[in-house]
């Protein structure tokens, strides 16, 4: 099969060897921890997994078993392959053909980065295909997070699952994507609350207003930028870190179970935020939580899941 019939860049000059294999592994990640709106981002212990083959069929076949795996396409439009195809076309680089099996453990349309972690998983993949043939270098760490983040139209979720732990992030115009990460402080950890319904974070985005008062917008960069502290080196604050007035009260309405139980986990003395555009809900503190918070989730139809904080996409196999 020639160059200008397989899958990635046309008429590419390099064309991946048949039978080529990789296995990725991503972690889900959780966005804006409370006032750093598109900016803040941190990296969770829940990980799918990806496994990718060259092939000599021409087309690209996807398998995947868990978390949604009836209600996504089986062919290049799935998401991940969608990520595969664009990382080697960024690269210049054609597969003859591609066989996809994704095993996913990230609840989708939860705020838990699903769709993040799918691209990075792919991107990555690609990244591993070229890494294994030797004839083009694999894609740096700023290539993912940019490439991934031109897929979500913004960073904080795909470069939490790109660089690991917790990252900062920002655009420029053009738009240029950029992030550096943060070294959490070990004391850290992280409890999710995730519930059985979903929400569509383009619909949750269209709930927030064009112009906020300017002393809430005051009031989230003092926060956001107390939130580096406190997720770097004194935890002491991330009750106060977490605290928002740009986003979360207005998409309440929407989210009633969520509010109630991120109102009444903050009552109880804990740092906790919507996770991304909801309607999971994220605790980040020093303590482990027990039965008496897992009652209360179970009270407002939330299942409570520990979480470590992790590392970045990694090649497995």
């Amino acid at each position: 099969m020639s160059a200008a019939s397989s899958i990635g860049a046309p008429a590419a000059e390099l064309v991946l060897a048949e039978g080529s294999a990789v296995r990725i592994r991503v972690p889900a990640s959780s966005a804006n921890l409370g006032p750093g709106f598109d900016c803040l981002g941190l990296a969770l212990g829940m990980y799918d997994e990806i496994a990718v083959t060259v092939t000599d069929g021409g087309v690209v076949v996807v398998s995947a078993e868990g978390q949604a795996a009836g209600d996504v396409p089986t062919d290049e439009r799935h998401l991940v392959a969608r990520a595969v195809i664009r990382g080697l076309e960024y690269a210049g680089v054609a597969a003859p053909g591609l066989s996809l099996h994704c095993v996913n453990t990230i609840p989708h349309s939860r705020g838990l980065g699903s769709s993040a972690a799918a691209v990075v998983g792919g991107l990555a993949a690609a990244s591993a295909l070229l890494a294994r043939d030797g004839r083009r270098a694999a894609l740096t760490e700023t290539e993912l997070v940019q490439l991934s983040s031109e897929f979500e139209g913004h960073p904080d979720n795909a470069a939490a699952s790109v660089l690991g732990s917790g990252v900062v992030t920002w655009m420029n115009d053009g738009p240029e994507f950029f992030a550096r990460r943060l070294t959490v402080h070990p004391a850290v950890r992280a409890t999710s609350f995730v519930p059985q319904t979903r929400s569509s974070t383009a619909v949750t985005r269209g709930l927030l207003p064009d112009a906020v008062p300017r002393t809430d917008a005051v009031f989230n960069l003092s926060r956001a930028a107390l939130g580096v502290v406190a997720l770097t080196s004194d935890p002491s604050c991330l009750v106060d870190a977490t605290d928002d007035k740009l986003h979360q009260r207005y998409r309440a309405e929407a989210m009633p179970a969520t509010s109630g139980l991120m109102q009444a986990l903050r009552s109880r003395g804990h740092a906790a935020t919507v996770s991304g555009a909801g309607p999971s809900v994220l605790v980040l503190g020093t303590v482990e939580l027990g039965d008496d918070e897992a009652r209360l989730a179970a009270e407002h139809g939330f299942e409570m899941i520990s979480l470590e904080i992790a590392d970045g996409v990694e090649v497995i196999g």
